[in-house]
């Protein structure tokens, strides 16, 4: 019992050292906290752009009007994937975030983003009953670069609420594409065409959650969506960190 004892007064203040010489800041202003866990500040929890009603019922973007349905490429285009939610708009603040997850190695956020989505989300999320979670791949080379897959991050977080498995492997970016970011529609399409392909899928699927940091028109969501029919998977969702207007 008094090993017991000294080990926990001996962990919390190691824990307790740690956070003064690296204190944790919000993921959002970098703001240091006042708790001994990460977690967005009150600050911006008052301030983010939240997504809410009226949304677009496929993809989730935040619509202008009560009567609008859908947003303006949902209107225009039949989507392969059932339907998706985002967490915050796309601002300055968000792209910082997000900037800072995937280039600067603060994995750590994808906890506090997972927390902020089942919050909001966790009831609709759980309704989909979904069999599987897959992030969207990256290519082998900014793979490489980078040393990590933020959604496949973001997805083992997401897991722990759900209690579905993560499935890393099933689906390959076999193609070095462009950042969607600037392209036009045509563009984002031809640029992902056939840029993924399914390997190493030996377990049968009928509901999957695509998981990914930003969503902007649905093109990549789709190009998954496709090579997962062919699988047998019927119905394709997905959740992102955030999403653009949807006008």
């Amino acid at each position: 019992m008094f090993v017991r004892s000294n080990t926990r007064k001996l962990k919390k203040f190691t824990e307790e050292v740690i956070n003064i010489i690296f204190p944790l800041t919000c993921p959002v202003c970098q703001e240091v906290l006042k708790v001994n866990y990460i977690q967005i500040c009150d600050t911006c929890k008052k301030s983010l752009p939240y997504i809410g009603e009226p949304m677009c019922k496929k993809c989730g973007k935040p619509l202008m009007l009560e009567e609008q349905e859908y947003c303006y490429d949902c209107s225009k285009k039949e989507h392969l994937f059932n339907k998706g939610i985002a967490l915050w708009v796309y601002d300055d603040r968000i792209k910082g975030s997000l900037y800072r997850f995937k280039y600067n190695n603060k994995r750590e956020y994808a906890k506090v983003y997972a927390n902020e989505i089942m919050h909001k989300y966790g009831e609709k999320i759980m309704s989909w009953n979904v069999d599987a979670i897959i992030p969207v791949p990256l290519h082998k080379s900014k793979l490489r670069s980078r040393g990590y897959n933020q959604a496949e991050i973001l997805a083992k977080e997401l897991s722990t609420y759900i209690g579905a498995p993560v499935y890393t492997n099933c689906v390959k970016r076999i193609r070095k594409t462009l950042p969607q970011k600037g392209l036009n529609n045509k563009q984002r399409i031809n640029n992902l065409k056939n840029a993924f392909k399914i390997v190493n899928f030996d377990v049968k699927l009928n509901k999957v959650l695509l998981i990914d940091d930003i969503y902007t028109t649905g093109v990549t969501m789709d190009g998954v969506a496709e090579v997962l029919r062919e699988t047998g998977v019927s119905d394709t969702y997905f959740v992102t960190v955030s999403t653009g207007d949807g006008l």
